[in-house]
């Protein structure tokens, strides 16, 4: 089912809320414009024309934050009034990610100077991205308070400091990452808003082991990432809770390993949104957006358990078949609708080698029932 018809439309990055607090607009970006979706009719609206950044969907109110290309101001548009204010004016080079859950604090990182250039590679992405870690940029993750405009800042570091998030439900707890060849770093880590209590989440204990693309469970204590022991063998989409420290690892097929991935808030199903053939899991058949239903393991002993990993696998079934995405140029970036009928995601649909413009489509989670045979019952 196809949810826009804007050219160059695209869902935003899958750890970001793109929905209203009572579920019934979805936020998107169209050519660098903000639209807002109705999730009844599927009719749209531009809400804030381009070229915009770094757009943040409120999740106590409908507001929508964003920062404007070439523009340090940060700015917020009501997404039922239409009003559009300036808010505060961010340190040269900064980024806002992230809102916490009363909208009382943002985050996001600053260049503290200007990253050197490179030139370009044949294999430029993984190359610009090892570059810009060995590059050691000294960087700064910083917290705005959104009724007075102050800056704070809560951590300065030489690592390559990224995808700041608020957990949905804890105002004070923020999750980043230290970005670069997952092999080379120590990705996921929390912070508290004060700057204190930096805590590594994921511990590798294996060679080559990896983590990452970490998102937060909608309860804001859980947090999901990618995992693989080693590298690009064993594949696992795995959890953390914050508050408990209890660990669980789902295996993922290599077939139906997903760049990004998707929780119910009920976790009893989960979604992936595939990988093209130049992906880590080398595989050829994982053109899919895929539905997940956990099963985890349960073996009877009496060792205690509560701090051991706790393992399962993901049952998968293909939604929808993306032979013709272009997967090397634009990321699905899969999530569900709010009444978690839907899977939604962004395609070219146009060719595996096609940059043709992307739309954002939807795949119903249920299957539809088999038609009932003439004179049948």
């Amino acid at each position: 089912m196809l949810l826009t018809t804007e050219p160059n439309s695209k869902g935003l990055y899958f750890t970001d809320n793109a929905f209203t607090p009572d579920g019934t607009q979805m936020i998107y970006v169209a050519s660098q414009s903000i639209y807002a979706l109705d999730m009844t009719t599927y009719k749209s609206r531009k809400l804030v024309a381009g070229p915009v950044d770094d757009v943040v969907v409120g999740r106590k109110s409908p507001i929508v934050y964003f920062m404007r290309t070439g523009d340090t101001s940060l700015y917020a548009v009501g997404v039922n009034t239409g009003r559009l204010l300036k808010l505060t004016d961010l340190p040269k080079g900064a980024t806002i990610s992230t809102l916490n859950s009363d909208e009382t604090l943002a985050a996001g990182t600053s260049s503290d100077v200007e990253p050197p250039k490179h030139p370009e590679h044949a294999d430029h992405r993984a190359t610009l991205i090892d570059d810009r870690l060995a590059d050691h940029v000294p960087m700064t993750l910083f917290t705005v308070n959104l009724t007075t405009a102050q800056v704070n800042p809560i951590l300065h570091s030489t690592d390559w400091l990224n995808h700041p998030q608020f957990s949905p439900t804890d105002p004070t707890l923020l999750m980043y990452c230290h970005e670069g060849p997952w092999q080379k770093v120590d990705r996921i880590w929390t912070i508290r808003a004060d700057g204190s209590n930096n805590k590594l989440i994921h511990q590798r204990t294996v060679n080559g082991e990896i983590a990452g693309h970490e998102f937060w469970d909608a309860d804001g204590v859980t947090i999901w990432y990618d995992l693989q022991i080693p590298r690009g063998q064993n594949f696992y989409l795995a959890s953390y809770n914050t508050v408990t420290g209890a660990r669980t690892w789902y295996s993922v097929d290599r077939d139906a390993w997903s760049i990004h991935y998707a929780v119910t808030p009920s976790h009893l199903l989960m979604a992936g949104d595939g990988a093209g053939e130049g992906n880590i899991s080398r595989s050829k058949n994982a053109r899919w957006i895929n539905l997940f239903t956990p099963n985890q393991s349960l073996v009877p002993t009496e060792i205690d358990q509560t701090k051991l990993v706790q393992s399962g696998f993901l049952a998968t079934e293909h939604l929808a078949n993306m032979a013709h995405h272009n997967y090397s140029e634009i990321e699905p970036n899969v999530r569900f609708s709010p009444d978690h009928k839907l899977v939604i995601f962004t395609s070219t649909m146009s060719g595996p080698n096609v940059l043709g413009p992307s739309y954002i489509f939807a795949v119903e989670v249920a299957k539809a029932p088999p038609p009932v045979a003439a004179g049948g019952q």
